[in-house]
């Protein structure tokens, strides 16, 4: 399945936070409840369950009714776009799990109860949309998009039944490529279509937190390191051969080394500010990195 469905879904969820937060100016609304607060969390289950009843109704609206209807089929895409779409398939699994426990938290509910029906949350909506393309022509069900929606939700509960805290974040950059003008449709024609649909500049994290590791080291208990994963050089899923501008030889896999920040761990009194430090911790802030792939060791000044 194109991972851009799942991008898609995962920043309307992430707008619908900012938005949120946003619009509330009120410090102690935004303040975790310490015990169950039962109007809190029906309040949860009944906007989660209105959100994800929309979306999957508009993507059978939208998307699907694109595309001729098949019966339930299996597709093996592992092999596509160098694994950057099963990278995205496990970042998205990672936040849409960490959100939901977050504000199952939010409403005072207990630590065993976030991680089973908030941690789980990305795991189950995304296999919800895996069951779709298993019925689209155009698509098909993928257990390499399964195994890797679990791999995130994975990281996410074993953190915390490890360490209580996220120590190591799942992380995304992107950057404007040549390639999509190569092959608009595929990759994207606008910007906003890049973000979600070129392959070739996205970035994927992790990001470990140096503090949590290390009590004793002197440094700034939000820097972070990070080791990125990325590629560039596909036009298609698989080969380049039906277009004459690129080479399948081109296609490189790149592994960057750089600093971070965990904007969770700035200190602030406000709750408002915290929840939306939490919110764009999603993204890699840019710093001086090192590139390596089978051609070059490269230098980044701010690679983002």
């Amino acid at each position: 399945m194109q991972y851009r469905k799942y991008c898609i879904c995962f920043f309307l969820f992430i707008f619908f936070c900012l938005s949120t937060f946003s619009q509330s100016k009120i410090n102690n609304f935004l303040k975790p409840s310490d015990t169950l607060n039962k109007p809190r969390r029906n309040a949860v289950v009944i906007t989660e369950a209105t959100l994800a009843g929309i979306t999957l109704i508009g993507l059978n609206e939208l998307w699907y009714n694109d595309y001729p209807r098949s019966k339930f089929h299996v597709l093996n895409d592992n092999e596509e776009w160098l694994q950057i779409d099963k990278f995205g398939h496990v970042f998205t699994s990672y936040q849409l799990g960490r959100f939901g426990a977050n504000i199952l938290n939010w409403s005072g509910v207990d630590k065993k109860e976030q991680l089973i029906y908030g941690g789980t949350l990305g795991f189950v909506f995304l296999t919800t949309i895996e069951v779709l393309d298993g019925f689209s022509e155009e698509w098909g069900f993928s257990w390499g998009d399964i195994a890797a929606n679990a791999v995130g939700t994975g990281l996410y509960i074993s953190q915390e039944l490890l360490w209580e805290e996220q120590r190591i974040a799942l992380k995304y950059s992107f950057h404007q490529t040549k390639y999509a003008s190569m092959n608009p449709e595929k990759l994207g024609d606008s910007f906003s279509e890049q973000v979600l649909k070129d392959y070739n500049g996205q970035t994927y994290w992790l990001s470990a937190n140096i503090h949590s590791f290390f009590k004793e080291a002197k440094l700034p208990k939000w820097l972070n390191v990070a080791v990125g994963y990325g590629a560039e050089g596909m036009l298609y899923g698989i080969e380049n051969s039906d277009n004459e501008l690129i080479e399948d030889s081109d296609r490189v896999r790149q592994y960057y080394l750089s600093l971070d920040i965990d904007l969770t761990k700035i200190k602030t009194n406000s709750h408002l500010l915290r929840s939306i430090l939490d919110v764009l911790n999603v993204f890699k802030v840019p710093f001086p990195t090192i590139e390596f792939n089978k051609n070059r060791v490269a230098f980044h000044l701010f690679y983002y």
